[in-house]
Order: C-alpha cells, then sequence, then structure tokens
C-alpha cells in the first residue's frame, strides 16, 4: 500500500485519539448523566485544560479533509513519489505532536508544528498541479 494511503490510515485513528483525549476530560468535569444527556442545557465552563483539548480537536478536524483528500488524490493519479510520502509522514508526526503540545498550553512551538502539517498538505497538494 502507498505510504500516504498508510499515513491515512493512521491519522483515521489518530482523529479517535484527538476524540477520546478531549470528551474523557470533559466527562470527568461535567459527568457521566452530562454525557449522557441532550446537552440542552447550559453547562459550567470548562478547565483550561478541556477548553485546550476540545480546540486541539477542532483544529485536527479543520485540518485532516485537506489531508485525507491530497494523500487519496496523490494515489489514484499516480503522482505519488518520496516527496508527497514523506509529506505524509510529516503531517501525521506533526499532528502527534500537536496534541500534547496543545494540551500543555505550549505557545509558539504549537504554532510551528501546526505550521508543518500545513506545510506538508500544501506539497502534496502541489504534486497534483
Amino acid at each position: 500500500m502507498a505510504t500516504e494511503l498508510t499515513m491515512l490510515a493512521w491519522a483515521m485513528l489518530l482523529g479517535f485519539v484527538y476524540i477520546f483525549a478531549a470528551s474523557t476530560v470533559v466527562t470527568r468535569e461535567r459527568g457521566m448523566k452530562w454525557n449522557a444527556s441532550a446537552r440542552d442545557d447550559s453547562s459550567k465552563p470548562l478547565s483550561p485544560l478541556a477548553g485546550r483539548l476540545q480546540r486541539a480537536q477542532s483544529n485536527f478536524f479543520e485540518t485532516f479533509p485537506f489531508f485525507a483528500a491530497a494523500a487519496i488524490a496523490v494515489v489514484l493519479t499516480g503522482r505519488g513519489s518520496d516527496t508527497t510520502a514523506l509529506a505524509a509522514q510529516f503531517y501525521f508526526w506533526a499532528r502527534v505532536v500537536y496534541l500534547p503540545l496543545y494540551a500543555a498550553g505550549v505557545p509558539y512551538v504549537r504554532s510551528l508544528v501546526w505550521l508543518v502539517s500545513i506545510v506538508a498538505i500544501l506539497a502534496m497538494v502541489f504534486a497534483l498541479l
């Protein structure tokens, strides 16, 4: 299987890590009753950690569709190369590093890691042009 698709599969699993990280902390703060409810009432504010994990999750799901589309398109069009394979790996590993950096509230480095993931996606897109 193409490296780009392998990294896509790993990124899909990583998406679940983002979901579970955020939902676990929020549920711990708000309780199982809240988790099982329709969540129609206003809830107490989240802790900084829970808020950061939710924002990290949102950020992952903002970039993931672009990565998935680029990875699939590169493979389907036969435009895969060592560069696109490396870009897919950079995207995945940047997103792995991003979660704990965001959870810990680390500024600047977190933004740099995010930029690596965006450049990786763009490298794959440019291979299609």
